[in-house]
């Protein structure tokens, strides 16, 4: 299906593992212009390489650190050399730990908030001015369903998630009269069947991931209550799942669909 994105120019943040990389090669395949976003080196050439065979109309790696905040300045005047961007995947995010609200120590909780709220804002703010002027764009949030009812032992980034679903609302009320659409995408567990496709950064990564080392950590029973279950045999999903709705946001086929956050989750919610 041509969703209408050829050329045009697309960021995504953390877009050398998992979600993201998912997220990068699907506009790659659309023929978009891709500008990839990491800390992995390694990674993202091996993402531009998979990018080109896609089909993309160009792609590049841009090795930052969203929790500078003067990244996204700099990452913006690097994607405008391919042209006027289009659509913006605030991809990144994550937890800085695991473990109960009451134990933890409040020193870390800045931490969780600056990974996946502050760099979602920063982001956001500096490529907003360029679509409000040219009066079109698409901004697409990866929130979490741990925002929608919250995950055991992840109480701030939870709440972090939350804030970003209530972001992507007022956000899209405050720039709809600019012909500009701010949605979000909202997973449950989501893990490549790809070894290839983790970064040394994902939290997934099957050597350095924190999550799976928690995994390890906790006792069956705080990992059975760490879980929820769905309907469906299989209770991972899969990164291209999450990216397909992505790619149907920032289309023209969703032109009437904004501030809304889109779950994908396997039906863990019912």
């Amino acid at each position: 299906m041509d969703f209408g994105l050829a050329e045009k120019v697309v960021i995504v943040t953390g877009a050398t593992a998992n979600i993201g990389r998912a997220i990068a090669l699907d506009f790659a395949a659309e023929g978009a212009r891709v500008v990839i976003v990491g800390r992995d080196d390694e990674a993202g050439a091996r993402v531009v390489e998979l990018a080109h065979a896609a089909g993309a109309a160009a792609a590049v790696f841009l090795a930052a650190d969203l929790l500078d905040p003067a990244s996204p300045q700099r990452i913006l005047e690097q994607a405008e050399r391919l042209g006027p961007v289009h659509v913006l995947v605030n991809n990144v995010g994550g937890n800085a730990g695991l473990g109960l609200f009451a134990e933890s120590d409040p020193g870390s909780w800045q931490a969780h908030l600056d990974l996946t709220l502050m760099t979602m804002l920063r982001m956001t703010r500096a490529v907003l001015p360029g679509m409000i002027e040219r009066k079109a764009g698409r901004v697409i949030n990866i929130g979490s369903t741990a925002g929608l009812v919250g995950d055991y032992m992840m109480a701030i980034y939870s709440a972090a998630k939350a804030a970003v679903h209530g972001f992507t609302r007022v956000l899209a009320k405050e720039v709809g009269e600019h012909n500009i659409t701010v949605n979000c995408v909202a997973p449950y567990g989501t893990m490549s069947d790809d070894p290839l496709a983790f970064s040394t950064g994902s939290r997934f990564h099957p050597e350095h991931g924190q999550m799976l080392k928690a995994a390890r950590q906790f006792s069956p029973e705080v990992n059975a209550r760490r879980r929820r279950v769905g309907p469906l045999p299989r209770q991972i999903g899969k990164p291209e799942e999450v990216s397909a709705a992505v790619l149907w946001l920032a289309s023209s086929r969703a032109g009437f669909t904004t501030g809304q956050v889109v779950a994908v989750e396997g039906g863990t919610l019912l």
